[in-house]
């Protein structure tokens, strides 16, 4: 019979705290297993300063696994200092980050600030409800030995989220496995705690009470709406011209023999958009991403970290990037009218009061790394193990076979826009939740498509300088735009052909390599993008 999810939490972290003392001490005592840590790299100075905090929370450990209550005293004081130290050793390795770009920052540096996030992580939840069934049979000892304030369900989810998302979660022996069981086995604990017994997992309200005042559950969704699915207003929608070929549930031979028998052999094949390819996704079935509540229940309630982009289009003055719970996406940037926010979506026109409202959009992000129940929700499409052929024009963008497609979630309000690109894979382009605008011009036209080139030392050179909405009249040209296209420029852009489409919840659209390609979000929109080649 398996222990309760407290039992196994409690020893994951325990044996976590034992582990990395151990790998230190070996660096330090210069043992033959020394050289198979990257951690050796940080230097003896740090290496030490960490060992001492790990021997420190692995003693907490053991005492609580002992029936010798008097060593589970600690006083918060001394608590704050082992948090301080641990605190110093993040920032000082988080501070190696910013002198490297991320391929090139050693190994090192990300191992330590994961290991000291761990280590965060196993000492602050001594101070939760979430293992307070740890103590050894016949002891006396409880959490509340310890003196200071619970640590919350969200600092505990902070603490490990920061470390997948700035870190990688790096390391051999622990790094992101560990992490992410970490993170299933508070989620279970949590679960445990916060649902009314006898209550399905995923019947349970979204919105709790507290059972106490020791339980801090996730923040409170006060004023939102979550029984129901996002909104699906378009704000507006634009015209489709030039329509992509359309074809119903494509089998991966017909796939296939659709790429190896091109219409212009020199183009090499087309886009092609498949209706209904994913219609039999969990994700748009049993577990629907389309409903609020049920991306909660998959976060903490919310309470997980995600990076996402503010403002319009990655090319536009004043974007910028920005770490928040996912329960503050959905709330002030996915969906107002979860709150109650007024729907003036019948007007149908462009969307230049979504220009003055702050967009957000979480972009191009391995959020199914991060969050790997999601990705049960979704299946690689069988047409990612097809045989694509080479780039049509320039066999220098061809990229090392890939082991396996890359996953990219792309969740955004209405009105987020990437602007005209190519990208170095072939990729089919699923849509989950809500609709696309999706414009592509051929390889064969690149020469016409103004590349940027590099800008503030980033490589742009894949994408262009020309807007597509401010082209077409649906958005207004930034007046600080430099090297903007002049009336002459934008005109003789309009005469270039390409095709269109808008993507509908189950379609999946397959981009040829070398394509540019302009997205644009008409609702709330979930897409996930896989590149292979």
């Amino acid at each position: 019979m398996a222990s309760p999810p407290q039992v196994q939490l409690f020893e994951f972290c325990a044996g976590a705290a034992t582990a990395i003392r151990n790998e230190c001490d070996s660096i330090l005592s210069r043992s033959d297993q020394a050289d198979k840590s990257a951690l050796v790299e940080c230097g003896p100075a740090l290496v030490h300063l960490l060992s001492r905090q790990a021997r420190q929370i692995s003693t907490c450990y053991q005492a609580l696994q002992s029936v010798a209550t008097g060593k589970a005293e600690l006083s918060s004081e001394k608590r704050q200092l082992i948090l301080k130290r641990l605190d110093d050793i993040i920032s000082i390795s988080y501070s190696k980050f910013y002198a490297f770009l991320f391929k090139d920052l050693p190994i090192c540096w990300r191992q330590l600030y994961t290991d000291a996030s761990i280590l965060k992580f196993c000492f602050n939840l001594l101070w939760s409800p979430y293992i307070h069934e740890h103590a050894a049979e016949g002891s006396q000892t409880s959490r509340m030995r310890f003196d200071g304030a619970d640590c919350s369900i969200t600092e505990l989810v902070r603490i490990l989220d920061l470390a997948l998302i700035l870190a990688g979660a790096a390391g051999e022996e622990r790094g992101r496995r560990w992490v992410n069981k970490a993170l299933e086995l508070l989620h279970v604990a949590w679960r445990e705690i916060t649902t009314p017994i006898g209550t399905p997992i995923l019947e349970r309200p979204v919105k709790r009470k507290k059972l106490d005042e020791a339980l801090d559950t996730a923040p409170s969704n006060d004023g939102l709406e979550l029984d129901g699915v996002f909104s699906t207003s378009e704000p507006f929608t634009p015209p489709v011209k030039h329509p992509i070929k359309c074809v119903d549930v494509l089998s991966m031979e017909g796939f296939q023999a659709y790429l190896d028998n091109p219409r212009d052999p020199k183009l090499g094949p087309e886009p092609l958009v498949i209706r209904g390819a994913i219609n039999k996704w969990p994700a748009l079935t049993t577990n629907p991403w389309s409903k609020p509540s049920y991306l909660l229940s998959q976060t903490f309630d919310g309470c997980r970290l995600v990076p996402i982009e503010i403002g319009r289009s990655y090319v536009d003055e004043g974007w910028g990037q920005k770490i928040v719970t996912f329960g503050e996406f959905l709330r002030e940037y996915i969906d107002p009218s979860l709150a109650g926010a007024q729907d003036n979506s019948d007007v149908d026109s462009p969307a230049s009061s979504l220009q003055e409202a702050s967009i957000a959009y979480l972009a191009q992000h391995p959020l199914f790394t991060q969050l790997p129940g999601l990705r049960n929700d979704i299946l690689i499409p069988d047409y990612c193990y097809t045989a694509p052929p080479p780039h049509p024009t320039d066999s220098s963008m061809n990229q090392p076979e890939l082991d396996e497609p890359l996953l990219n979630a792309w969740f955004g309000p209405p009105g987020t826009i990437t602007p005209l690109h190519t990208d170095p894979y072939h990729n089919i382009l699923t849509q989950v939740v809500g609709r696309k605008y999706l414009r592509l011009y051929s390889p064969l036209v690149t020469e016409r498509m103004r590349a940027r080139g590099k800008e503030n030392g980033v490589e742009m050179g894949n994408t262009s300088l020309m807007d597509v909405g401010v082209i077409e009249g649906w958005d207004t040209m930034p007046d600080d735009e430099e090297g903007r296209p002049t009336e002459q420029d934008l005109a003789a852009f309009r005469d270039v052909p390409f095709l269109d489409c808008i993507l509908e919840p189950g379609d999946a659209l397959y981009i040829p390599i070398g394509w540019w390609h302009y997205v644009r979000g008409l609702s709330v929109s979930f897409s996930v993008s896989f590149w292979w080649n």
